[in-house]
């Protein structure tokens, strides 16, 4: 189990890192403001107007960094600063949700992929672990005999599916946030500058998601380990 302590706690820590660069630069790029004085409402707008979809609504959300697109209700939900703020960070973060909703009006495979899994994963990922540990200790007692590890494999099997999810997640975020910066870039909706800073932004809100992909792969990894061999 010290393995395992370690390897959370360096996920962890490399969790905090980004995520606290990530706020960094978004403090940074919301100081950028956009020449052209457009919300990231109005952004939102006009990237779904551009590219034909008349059916998704943009709304305000409470939070921080809480913005994100709903594609049950067909709606895209930004935070108070980015709906309101017109900054390079804002058009950043706007355009990139709306990334998603093109992403669903076309049907793009790795995001149906990932709405497939959700309720699956939703059951599965709050349970997953203890049903590994559970089988695991049984292992380790021998007092259900070889049924143990039938617990602990049927747990990997659920904590897979949260991995699973967690890599076909990566490019999903990657290729909303690339169709954002090439409609940004090509309509003119920001200048040179304001578009370095809604680049890097999305550069570093990226590798949130890499970090996360990077902790699943590395639990179940570890996890396999401790059911097939090599327990510490």
């Amino acid at each position: 189990m010290i393995g395992y302590y370690i390897l959370i706690g360096a996920i962890s820590l490399m969790s905090w890192l980004v995520s606290s660069q990530l706020k960094r630069k978004f403090k940074k790029y919301s100081q950028v403001h956009l020449r052209n004085g457009m919300s990231g409402a109005e952004i939102a707008e006009k990237m779904l107007a551009d590219h034909g979809i008349r059916d998704v609504e943009v709304i305000s959300t409470a939070g921080q960094l809480t913005d994100h697109y709903n594609p049950t209700n067909k709606t895209v939900n930004l935070s108070e600063s980015v709906y309101n703020q017109r900054n390079a960070a804002a058009a950043a973060v706007a355009a990139h949700e709306c990334g998603h909703a093109v992403q669903h009006a076309t049907a793009y495979s790795y995001l149906t992929m990932r709405s497939k899994l959700v309720p699956v994963v939703q059951i599965t990922s709050s349970m997953s672990q203890w049903v590994v540990f559970g089988g695991v200790a049984l292992m380790a007692s021998n007092a259900l005999g070889g049924a143990g590890q039938w617990v602990a494999i049927t747990g990997l099997v659920m904590m897979s599916f949260a991995t699973i999810f967690s890599v076909i997640t990566l490019p999903v975020e990657y290729d909303a946030s690339n169709r954002a910066l090439a409609w940004l870039k090509n309509k003119n909706i920001v200048t040179p500058e304001e578009y370095k800073g809604s680049e890097d932004a999305l550069k570093w809100a990226a590798r949130t998601y890499l970090v996360a992909a990077i902790g699943a792969i590395a639990s179940l990894m570890y996890w396999a380990l401790q059911v097939f061999g090599g327990r510490d």
